[in-house]
Parts: structure tokens; sequence; C-alpha cells
């Protein structure tokens, strides 16, 4: 698995170094997230699951969420 270089920090965190805060990178076939505090862990996916979970995050088809 290739390991990506470029992470990008959200717009929601602010611009300081010591915010906690979500991080993406991508890679040509996958999307890396991770938390800025613990950059050790990361979480893997698709661009296409990744699409589908965030349009259920915003239609509320997840409980609520």
């Amino acid at each position: 698995m290739t390991t990506p270089q470029n992470w990008q920090k959200s717009s929601f965190s602010g611009g300081g170094d010591g915010n906690n805060c979500v991080e993406l990178a991508s890679t040509p076939h996958t999307i890396h997230l991770r938390e800025s505090d613990d950059p050790s862990i990361a979480l893997v996916t698709t661009p296409d699951l990744l699409s589908h979970l965030l349009h259920g995050i915003r239609s509320g088809a997840l409980g609520g969420v």
C-alpha cells in the first residue's frame, strides 16, 4: 500500500500546529484519514465508500448523527 506524504488539515481546525484535528491524504485509489494527535493510526478507505458514508451522515440515514 502506498503511504501518503501530503496530509491536509481540516479547515475547521484552525491554523495552529497544536490543534487536534482530522487530517486527510490521498493516493491514486485510496483516501487516508487520521487524527493529528495520533498520526500513527490512519483509516484507509476508497472515495466511493467515503462518499456513501458522508451522504448517509448528511441525509440523516445513519440514525440522526
